[in-house]
């Protein structure tokens, strides 16, 4: 939700392609044809209250304000994913509108009343029909997507319970209007993009079918393994489930196996854990949503161990992603947008792209290593690493480092090196491999350092050893 400081922001920057004002919601109707422009674009605010000159006067809210703007939210088809703040301004008792959208490209076109418009500079006009067919002609090259062919299964297959609550959940937190209608589940299904013409998309069984049997690839494999490597079980399970059932089974594992209360719970506790929880739901939930499901022998995997945690899943990063950079802003680029927008109705997920960021940050704020991140072979890997991992590290050595980590020590030594170098030394001509299997293990272990350690794309980035590593060096590793 925004605030009062974020509209003086948004005031400030005047109307133009992702921005519009309108004093009121007497002109409801243009504003929403505006709102329709930003849903066919790359997405924008719409704020009431405000002058074109960028003047902030608010307006009265009643009843009747919330109402008629949830109805005409429900003029819009498809329903779009949206966020609508009421704030507070500094004339008393009147209030600022904000609506905002992010570009839906796997729903576009959008049309309000029937109409479909868009957006050129500050100006929204109707859209042509050349252009419409050009929307009509990518949506349909995503809806090719495994997520969004029909499933063998029915409406009476899925969890009604479970569609009525995360449209419930929607309406809530204003991230659909408060009058869709929650009585009718084929609506609801539809209104979610989750059904074509009689048949429920593969998206909709992921979500919330109730028997799991025709879908092998939703399931969630959990280990605990004795140590730091794959030779022993403590724990071991196997799942099938839909995306909320395994994703609670997930939390409870962890709580299980990671608690440092030894307490169990679910997606909600909020207990203290080796890592932290919101960093291990936020990977769970990036898993679900953007694994790979058209392979019947796909699922999600969680390993934990005494050093770590690693989740993985089929599918790989969107190529907008500097694997390499991932602390950095990124636009959301979901490979299942349809199980995506559902979990950003349900409060599962964000739909602006901080994921990544929120792990990381997570991590290094409570103490621990940056997480690793790891896509090769049509995987997707994350490693997170314990409260323990730094006092292991220094304790066991011998045992936990790898000979490629042996190798990189060695050939760096009292030198500052730049991947070139270290890959000219190893003899080696990918990039990723030396990245991925010498140079990130090699500085979780914090056996490595970067001579930029901000700017991890620095154009001048070199390696050096670290003080332990340095203390170490004329003895084994």
């Amino acid at each position: 939700m925004l605030t009062y400081t974020d509209i003086q922001r948004l005031a400030s920057e005047g109307e133009g392609k992702s921005i519009e004002f309108k004093e009121t919601t007497g002109q409801l109707d243009r504003g929403m044809e505006t709102l329709c422009a930003f849903l066919n674009g790359n997405g924008g605010t719409l704020l009431f209250g405000i002058t074109d000159n960028g003047k902030i006067i608010g307006q009265d809210i009643s009843d009747k304000t919330r109402r008629d703007i949830a109805d005409a939210l429900l003029k819009f088809e498809p329903i779009p994913e949206l966020s609508t703040s009421f704030v507070r301004t500094q004339q008393a008792n009147r209030y600022a509108i904000a609506i905002e959208v992010k570009g839906q490209q796997y729903a576009r076109p959008f049309m309000y009343k029937g109409r479909a418009y868009h957006r050129i500079d500050s100006v929204t006009s109707v859209m042509s029909q050349m252009a419409y067919n050009d929307l009509l002609s990518q949506r349909d090259d995503i809806r090719h997507r495994w997520e969004s062919l029909p499933s063998n299964l029915s409406i009476d297959d899925l969890s009604t319970d479970e569609i009525v609550k995360t449209i419930r959940i929607g309406i809530n937190s204003g991230r659909i209007p408060e009058s869709v209608d929650t009585s009718d589940t084929i609506s609801l299904l539809r209104k979610l993009n989750l059904l074509e013409n009689s048949s429920i998309k593969n998206a909709a069984a992921v979500l919330f079918a109730k028997n799991m049997s025709c879908l092998p690839q939703c399931t969630l494999r959990m280990a605990r393994f004795r140590g730091i490597d794959k030779n022993e079980f403590i724990d071991n399970q196997r799942l099938s489930g839909n995306i909320f059932q395994l994703v609670d089974a997930a939390m409870s594992f962890f709580f299980k196996h990671l608690s440092l209360a030894g307490k169990i719970g679910t997606l909600e506790r909020s207990d203290d854990l080796q890592i932290p929880i919101n960093a291990l739901r936020e990977c769970c939930i990036n898993a679900f949503c953007h694994r790979q499901y058209s392979s019947p022998g796909g699922s999600v995997g969680i390993a934990v161990f005494d050093n770590r945690v690693e989740i993985e899943n089929t599918g790989t990063f969107p190529s907008e992603i500097d694997i390499d950079n991932l602390n950095s802003e990124y636009a959301s680029c979901p490979s299942n947008p349809l199980i995506a927008n559902v979990l950003y109705i349900r409060k599962y997920l964000e739909s602006w792209g901080r994921g990544i960021k929120l792990i990381i940050n997570e991590c290094v704020k409570s103490g621990l290593p940056t997480p690793k991140f790891i896509c090769q072979n049509n995987f997707v890997r994350v490693i997170l690493f314990t409260k323990q991992v730094g006092e292991q590290v220094g304790e066991q050595v011998g045992e936990q480092v790898s000979e490629q980590v042996r190798t990189l020590v060695n050939i760096i030594g009292h030198n500052e090196l730049t991947v070139k170098a270290i890959m000219e030394s190893l003899s080696l001509k990918s990039r990723r491999y030396v990245l991925d299997n010498y140079l990130h293990p090699a500085i979780s272990g914090g056996w490595v350092n970067r001579l930029y350690p901000e700017q991890p794309n620095h154009p001048r980035q070199k390696y050096v050893l670290s003080d332990k590593a340095k203390k170490l060096i004329k003895q084994p590793l």
